[in-house]
């Protein structure tokens, strides 16, 4: 329990109070994302394992309340599989015939189980701290999946001329460098089905490509159509070109 309030309490002061943290701004380094530029797709491995990621380590204080378990299919999970998984949590439904309300497993339906009831009950829990949605975080936060990458690999050993107050910890590409999350992510903390490392680093991609799927799920579409709207001026414009050439001939 410990462990997750001082979790909860870091990532509310990391992710939504950063831009407000004390300390000059940090150059964040930039990282080579497969879903950036006009071809830019999801790696669904990497993604799957980033569900993992958040399944397994950042579900137990923060919610992803814009996405549905059904969803995840288009991560390349199967029908069974998204099944299986919404059915390991319970959702309150109702009201029954005798109109009381009443718990059953989730369905594919439902969006992703939230870990609290409320606000309330989540500061409750958190010693004051409300753990933010981690839905829209990708695009909330300046830098975008650089910034959630950075944050959760930036974690080193405090600089002798650094002091912290109890409760703090140092992250260099957190502005101001102290940081109220103790470092989420540790070598072997899960375990990928497919044989990946799971090393502080690949975990952090893998969660981060999760969360910018989950904040962006319409992005490969989008950069279909950006492509078949390109495609279609460059064949217009050669058109036209040819049709001005003809229209205009006899007068040159």
């Amino acid at each position: 329990m410990l462990k997750k309030l001082i979790l909860a309490a870091g990532l509310t002061l990391g992710l939504v109070s950063g831009a407000q943290a004390a300390g000059d701004a940090v150059t964040l380094p930039k990282q080579s994302w497969g879903f950036y530029g006009v071809f830019g797709t999801y790696d669904r491995a990497a993604a799957q394992r980033g569900f993992q990621v958040y399944k397994e380590v950042c579900a137990a204080c923060h919610s992803l309340s814009l996405v549905s378990y059904r969803n995840l299919r288009d991560l390349g999970f199967s029908e069974e599989e998204v099944k299986a998984i919404a059915a390991a949590y319970k959702v309150t439904d109702g009201p029954n015939d005798a109109g009381e309300m009443f718990e059953r497993p989730a369905r594919a339906s439902d969006r992703i189980v939230k870990p609290y009831p409320n606000e309330n009950a989540s500061r409750a829990a958190n010693n004051g701290a409300y753990p933010p949605d981690l839905s829209l975080i990708n695009k909330a936060r300046v830098g975008g999946p650089d910034y959630i990458y950075a944050l959760l690999t930036g974690y080193e050993k405090v600089p002798a001329d650094v002091e912290l107050l109890d409760g703090q910890y140092y992250n260099k590409y957190f502005p101001g460098h102290k940081i109220a999350m103790p470092q989420p992510l540790n070598d072997g903390q899960v375990t990928f089905a497919d044989g990946t490392q799971a090393s502080v680093a690949n975990m952090s991609h893998d969660v981060t490509v999760f969360l910018n799927w989950a904040a962006e799920p319409e992005l490969e579409k989008r950069h279909r159509l950006g492509v078949q709207v390109i495609l279609f001026l460059i064949v217009a414009t050669g058109f036209f070109y040819a049709a001005k050439r003809r229209v205009w001939a006899d007068i040159h």
